[in-house]
């Protein structure tokens, strides 16, 4: 059986072995257990919510726009709540911007999707020789592995899975669910969890012995995902998947489709302690090399602006805000050159990433980029510094060195730097 996947856990895979666990695995009275620790389940904790646009956004037509510039298009800037303007098919958004920041001086040279989302994920450019984690499978394993209390994946991505955990193991690889919060095979009925503490005895003496005739690493990781799938049919804690349990209004201020209802699911995973949730913002294309201002203007934005205005305003009212990290990014920029097709080609010189929440100091906008969008006017930041400065913000120390399968050290964040402007 091959259990190892370079991209990442599929909810088809985890679900393979829930439904394999509900048929040969046990009850266990998990319920007083679960009362138990329901304070320390619902504490605030440490936790980032990636907002990914897959494509490559416009940024200059979001984040940094450039009015009186040919490069400029059809938007033009609003003044926010933050010390920056956005654009105007923003506002929402642009009420919540103090508690929010732009990096406009993003660059890479990675201007191809596959390669800049590797990069953007996992702050190493690709390389044949190494799967690099992406940065949700390190925050899992830095931190998700010390919550005894989470009984469900602690790296959850909602509306799919764009990195792997490479070599820190497929327990800490993605789990996909969909915006609903649906997901199959995972319930078990009543008389299946009388025989499930039979079951697990008899895992538990099987797995033991296969793990210590040496079958290597796959072995363990088989143990672990059998070990999440049983927790995740037992745990009370399934219930933040629910999202139809929240109030129409609180459904309403996400915005009912795909995008609006992802972000409200990964609010409710935050909540009960999950430190890593990726949401893909599918709210249309972001790859425009066509219509650019047509499609954000009539589809993109109103959907981004309402789902990112609602999640601030949301987690602030819960007193979370401070204790959630908010990336928001694509894996590159768009041409400040407006095509024939009144669209915009990938561009990696010269972007913007927001950030937000975290504890951070926020309502500014960090880096600057020409009057035209072309170049970067001083000090330019990689995906590293982006990710070390979220991991400040989490608690995960800097120096933390991994080791890859063949025992080369990987440097947290790849050796980048905490943006200083943002952690003061």
């Amino acid at each position: 059986m091959t259990i190892m996947n370079p991209y990442g856990m599929s909810r088809r895979h985890f679900m393979k072995h829930v439904a394999g666990a509900a048929t040969a695995i046990p009850t266990m009275n998990f319920l007083s257990h679960l009362e138990a620790n329901a304070a320390q389940v619902t504490k605030q904790q440490k936790a980032c919510i990636l907002i990914w646009m897959p494509g490559g956004p416009p940024t200059i037509d979001i984040w940094d726009l450039k009015p009186g510039s040919k490069n400029g298009g059809e938007f033009k800037p609003i003044s926010t709540k933050g010390d920056m303007q956005i654009s105007e098919h923003m506002p929402k958004t642009a009420q919540v911007m103090d508690n929010l920041s732009l990096i406009r001086s993003m660059s890479t040279r990675e201007a191809d999707h596959a390669r800049g989302t590797y990069y953007m994920h996992s702050a190493y450019v690709p390389n044949p020789t190494v799967v690099h984690p992406t940065f949700g499978s390190v925050v899992s394993y830095e931190l998700g592995s010390r919550r005894k209390e989470l009984d469900i994946p602690s790296f959850i991505s909602v509306g799919g899975s764009r990195g792997s955990a490479g070599f820190l193991g497929m327990a800490h690889s993605p789990f996909v669910v969909s915006s609903n919060g649906t997901i199959q095979n995972a319930d078990i009925n009543m008389a299946e969890k009388q025989r499930l503490g039979q079951r697990l005895d008899m895992l538990q003496v099987l797995e033991s012995g296969f793990i210590k005739s040496k079958r290597g690493e796959s072995a363990n990781s088989h143990k672990d995902i059998y070990k999440k799938a049983v927790n995740l049919m037992t745990s009370s804690q399934m219930e933040a998947f629910k999202v139809d349990q929240e109030p129409a209004a609180v459904k309403d201020a996400y915005g009912t489709g795909n995008f609006g209802q992802g972000l409200l699911l990964a609010r409710r995973l935050v909540q009960v302690g999950v430190p890593f949730v990726e949401v893909s913002a599918s709210v249309g294309s972001w790859d425009l090399h066509q219509g650019v201002f047509d499609s954000l203007k009539n589809q993109n934005l109103p959907q981004l602006d309402k789902g990112i205005s609602a999640l601030v305003t949301d987690l602030k009212q819960r007193g979370m805000l401070d204790d959630v990290t908010i990336v928001c990014m694509g894996e590159f920029g768009r041409t400040p050159r407006i095509n024939q097709n009144v669209g915009r080609d990938h561009w990696a010189a010269s972007w913007t990433a927001m950030v937000g929440g975290g504890g951070l100091k926020n309502g500014q906008a960090i880096g600057k980029t020409d009057s035209d969008g072309i170049g970067i006017e001083g000090k330019s930041y990689l995906p590293g510094d982006l990710w070390a400065t979220v991991a400040h913000s989490l608690g995960i120390p800097l120096d933390i060195v991994h080791t890859s399968k063949r025992g080369r050290p990987m440097k947290l964040a790849n050796g980048g730097t905490p943006i200083k402007e943002l952690i003061g």
